[in-house]
């Protein structure tokens, strides 16, 4: 089985999409897939409880399909940073009890789980602990979703050398188009994706273009066409 954590250089840098992506790709592929958001804020209230799009989206490519529970554990309804989502809601979020919560999913047989984070790699889990420790708890390697526009340079390798400083591994990056106007001049978005190549450690697994698609479910499957799974040794 392959576990992957999932961060981005940003709140909506594209995990996500990329997220989903990857299991579409993977079923593509053959192979059985499980996308985890364990912690979502900025949720729905419906007649079946609170629902996160993100998470959504996540289901929609698990294969065998599994309950919405399951995927999203600690959903809430403010769309805030997660730990002040919680504090609201009278609940306090705690890396030990995240990670038996995650422990019955993460031991189905599936040849593909990733695990969605939420914000960027510092987002707080409390006063104390972040939810990135969550894929050092479970010594995840990491996927890097990097959000193309100005000033990505700068945060990608910030956040590169975040997640070498916490020893973990990162597997891969995915650059996903936020804004069109960074690949105008095509020659310098070469540039700009030569220098990401270069500085990050881990392989490319795909440049992601703006898909026009607006159904989530079909914005994976067109992204899972740049996409590429990370190589097992």
């Amino acid at each position: 089985m392959r576990h992957y954590f999932i961060t981005g250089t940003d709140t909506d840098a594209g995990k996500t999409l990329v997220a989903s992506a990857l299991l579409a790709r993977a079923r593509l592929d053959g192979l059985t897939t499980l996308g985890l958001k364990p912690v979502a804020s900025g949720c729905e209230a419906t007649a079946e409880g609170l629902r996160n799009a993100d998470a959504l989206s996540l289901m929609d490519q698990t294969y065998p399909a599994t309950d919405y529970a399951t995927i999203n554990p600690h959903a809430f309804e403010p769309a805030i940073a997660p730990h002040l989502a919680a504090q609201r809601a009278g609940c306090k979020l705690d890396l030990e009890q995240l990670t038996q919560t995650l422990k019955p999913a993460l031991e189905q047989a599936r040849d593909l789980v990733v695990i969605e984070g939420a914000g960027g790699w510092r987002v707080p889990l409390n006063t104390n602990q972040y939810l990135a420790e969550l894929a050092s708890r479970l010594e995840l390697p990491v996927i890097l979703v990097v959000g193309l526009k100005l000033g990505c340079l700068n945060h990608a390798q910030l956040t590169a050398e975040a997640i070498k400083a916490d020893g973990l591994e990162l597997a891969g990056w995915v650059g996903n188009l936020l804004d069109p106007g960074f690949s105008a001049d095509e020659a310098l978005y070469k540039e700009n994706l030569d220098h990401l190549t270069g500085v990050l450690p881990g392989p490319c697994l795909g440049i992601v273009p703006r898909i026009s698609a607006t159904c989530p479910c079909e914005r994976a499957k067109k992204a899972a066409d740049y996409l590429h799974l990370p190589i097992i040794d």
